[in-house]
């Protein structure tokens, strides 16, 4: 991932942002195979006490050519590896918003966003018995807080033995966890204070960059090139 040279977009926790965003967004998974480069898009769950760095779970549908190419890379010999990519907040950024518009002029557009890139080395996973459990834990998690939470177990049992022959599963050996934080730190006090009032009243999207740059406003810095 790319991070400019003064650091300041760059994020000492990653862990703790996957824990965070891997609860409210899914992955986008890349891997390289036989046919080249494939992504999907699939929620995960990070359990950060597996491993060096933790490990990533989740699933494909059978009819997914995704885990046939994984599968085909390891029967060739090699260590079958994934990119899987969470995207946090993202908005565009008018330079109307900034203070320095009005006092030099000298000012361009830029996107601001949060994201999370996690590399490693990947395996599937056809055995119901972690297949149920795991899919039970994703409902779990997504289910929580509703007035009336469905489970799992609300299904037939021989409709959920059905549906999970129906999917494959993956774990995601994490090597290497980035995290990046672009939220104008590299702006004035000014100009943070100016966008985050322009994105206070748009879109949710604008107005969760607005909040993300609330909780960053301390970390921001003199004036660099945007990243």
């Amino acid at each position: 991932m790319y991070q400019p040279a003064h650091k300041r977009f760059e994020v000492a926790d990653a862990a703790a942002v996957i824990a965070e965003l891997s609860r409210v967004v899914p992955a986008t998974l890349v891997t390289h195979g036989p046919d080249g480069f494939r992504a999907s898009i699939l929620p995960m769950l990070f359990d950060a006490e597996e491993g060096p760095a933790g490990i990533l779970r989740g699933h494909l549908a059978r009819g997914n050519p995704q885990w046939r190419e994984i599968e085909a890379v390891i029967a060739d010999g090699r260590a079958a590896t994934a990119l899987a990519i969470f995207q946090g907040p993202d908005a565009y950024v008018s330079p109307a918003w900034y203070e320095e518009k009005r006092l030099t002029g000298k000012v361009v557009p830029t996107w601001n966003y949060v994201t999370v890139q996690v590399q490693g080395g990947i395996t599937t996973i056809h055995d119901p018995t972690w297949l149920v459990p795991h899919v039970a834990r994703l409902v779990d998690r997504h289910e929580r807080g509703r007035s009336e939470p469905w489970a799992l177990a609300d299904a037939p049992e021989d409709y959920v033995g059905s549906q999970a022959r129906a999917i494959v599963g993956l774990e995601l050996r994490i090597e290497r966890l980035e995290a990046k934080a672009k939220l104008s730190q590299n702006r004035s006090a000014a100009d943070i204070d100016g966008a985050i009032e322009g994105l206070s009243t748009g879109s949710p999207r604008e107005q969760d960059v607005a909040a993300a740059m609330r909780l960053h406003r301390d970390a921001a810095g003199t004036n660099g090139p945007e990243g």
